[in-house]
C-alpha cells in the first residue's frame, strides 16, 4: 500500500511563484485538486440541489471561480467589468450546459492558472501597497487581497466536500 500525494505545500516551491506569494498559490493547487478529485462523476442532476438549505455544489463552483476573478482583479488595481458584475449576480443559478458540471470545474480550473500567472508576475514590493475594496473602496492590500483569496477558497471548498458528501450520502431528489 502506497502512501498518498502529500499536500501541495508539502511538494516544495511553486516553480516561477514569488517566495512570499508560495502559500497562496499552494493553497489555490491543493483547493484544485481536491475540487477535481471530489468533483469526479458527480451527477448533474444534484448539482442545485440544497440540502438543509444550504448552498448548492453548483453555487459553490460558481463562487469559487467568480471569487478568485474578483479578488485578482482588485489586486491589480482594477475595477470589476461588466461581466465580472453579471457573472457575480448568475452564482447560484442553473444554467443549460450539456455537461455542467464538468463546465463549472474546467472555469474554476482556468480561474486557478490565471491566478497562478497572476501571481508569477506579482512584484514582491508592492504587496504592501493599499488596493480598495468595490465601489466604498473598503481597505486591503495586495497581499490581503491574495492571502484572502486562498483561505476564502478553500473555506469554499470545505463546504462544497460536505455538502457533496451530503447529497452522495443521503440523496432526496424532492430538494
Amino acid at each position: 500500500m502506497s502512501n498518498p500525494k502529500p499536500e501541495v505545500w508539502q511538494r516544495g516551491p511553486v516553480a516561477g511563484i514569488p517566495a512570499l506569494l508560495q502559500p497562496v498559490a499552494h493553497a489555490l493547487l491543493q483547493a484544485r485538486e481536491e475540487v477535481d478529485a471530489l468533483m469526479k462523476n458527480f451527477p448533474s442532476r444534484y448539482l442545485w440541489q440544497k440540502p438543509a438549505g444550504v448552498a448548492s455544489v453548483g453555487f459553490h463552483l460558481q463562487h469559487l471561480t467568480g471569487v478568485l476573478d474578483r479578488l485578482f482583479t482588485y489586486a491589480r488595481n482594477e475595477s470589476l467589468s461588466t461581466a465580472q458584475r453579471e457573472w457575480l449576480a448568475s452564482e447560484g443559478k442553473s444554467f443549460e450546459s450539456e455537461n455542467p458540471v464538468q463546465e463549472l470545474i474546467s472555469r474554476f480550473n482556468s480561474q486557478v492558472d490565471q491566478a497562478l500567472q497572476q501571481l508569477a508576475n506579482t512584484d514582491e514590493q508592492t504587496l504592501t501597497d493599499f488596493r480598495g475594496i468595490g465601489r466604498a473602496q473598503l481597505p486591503s492590500t495586495v497581499l490581503g487581497l491574495l492571502f484572502h483569496s486562498a483561505e476564502h477558497t478553500q473555506r469554499h471548498v470545505g463546504q462544497l466536500f460536505v455538502t457533496v458528501r451530503v447529497l452522495l450520502t443521503y440523496p432526496n431528489p424532492d430538494h
